[in-house]
């Protein structure tokens, strides 16, 4: 069954604020559950290899134009994934028009990007390098360049894909910086209390749960990350100000018009400012903006806080050895210069 078709059964049958501790649990699990540690790619399968390649690739520099900028610049991994600005600053201090979402928990998703233009994180790792605003590589080739001018890069290339005649590919690169993401998944207290500690969520957290459920956000915001599983246009019941195309602009569908990939809202409360734009600054607004053009609803303002009391549970541990800045390896005599142009 869909995601959004269990949410609406466990919909259909829920009573606001007369559910049972344990009935409200039962309702948790069928609508949620808990991420496993890692989001499994059989076409990809994680080794330890590809891990300190991947971790060593994401935070490269050498891998934009400029060598100024790195996946970790824009989706800070001590920084819950993100830079907190609303759209993040690229080649020359260039600005798309999208906010950069978090890693974390994104291998998961059904897809990648605000349009869901790749489909998962070892092609998604791919795009950036050569984005004209982001890394501004040239092309493929420019990035094979410099990944094979770094000595260092090779022996790790070639224990990370050792059935390959030659390891050292873009391609691969994006394998092992996917590879690296599939762990980059954060328990949090929710998780704690799903598995049983009652502790784990405090009075006002389990009342906001509710309210989340009673209010119909798990139609959308369901599954173990709560989202990232569904397409939605954005302004379903009323329209939303915004002239961006959303997925129309990868289809050419005139239905996929202001539709964009549901965001998880893991770590939620730490990832602002929020929306495919980052237009909104506040938590308690981006709850009550959703509530009133996805739902259709103008919510109270006990209601705002109790659903933001709830979003806070969903804030994990960061993995502090994980996520640890490695040592790269030293360019060689052969590696490009930086090009500011």
């Amino acid at each position: 069954m869909r995601p959004g078709a269990v949410a609406g059964v466990v919909l259909a049958t829920f009573v606001a604020g007369a559910a049972s501790a344990d009935a409200l649990r039962d309702q948790a699990k069928a609508l949620f559950g808990t991420p496993p540690p890692e989001a499994a790619n059989p076409a990809n399968p994680v080794t330890a290899e590809k891990i300190a390649l991947g971790r060593m690739l994401y935070f490269d520099t050498r891998l934009s134009r400029n060598h100024d900028i790195a996946c970790n610049s824009c989706h800070q991994l001590d920084r819950w994934g993100v830079d907190n600005e609303p759209t993040s600053p690229g080649h020359k201090g260039q600005r798309g028009s999208r906010n950069s979402p978090t890693v974390y928990n994104a291998a998961f998703h059904m897809a990648q990007f605000w349009d869901g233009r790749s489909p998962d994180v070892e092609d998604q790792a791919k795009g950036p390098p050569l984005n004209p605003i982001e890394m501004a590589l040239p092309d493929e080739a420019a990035a094979v360049v410099v990944l094979r001018s770094i000595p260092g890069y090779a022996p790790l290339f070639a224990a990370s894909f050792p059935g390959d005649e030659q390891p050292v590919t873009y391609d691969n690169m994006g394998r092992a910086i996917g590879a690296f993401e599939r762990r980059l998944v954060t328990p949090s207290p929710f998780d704690a209390w799903l598995a049983g500690d009652d502790g784990a969520l405090r009075a006002e957290q389990r009342k906001g749960l509710e309210t989340f459920i009673g209010l119909g956000c798990p139609t959308c915001h369901n599954g173990a990350v709560f989202g990232g599983n569904s397409f939605q246009k954005l302004g379903l019941v009323e329209p939303y100000p915004s002239e961006d195309r959303g997925r129309a602009e990868v289809t050419g569908k005139a239905a996929d018009e202001r539709v964009f990939k549901v965001p998880s809202l893991r770590n939620v409360e730490k990832t602002g400012p929020w929306f495919h734009d980052g237009s909104v600054d506040s938590l308690d607004l981006a709850v009550r903006v959703m509530a009133r053009f996805q739902l259709g609803k103008t919510i109270t303002d006990a209601d705002a806080a109790a659903v933001v009391a709830f979003l806070g549970s969903l804030t994990g541990e960061l993995p502090e050895d994980y996520i640890a800045r490695p040592e790269l390896p030293a360019s060689g005599p052969d590696t490009p210069a930086p090009d500011p142009s």
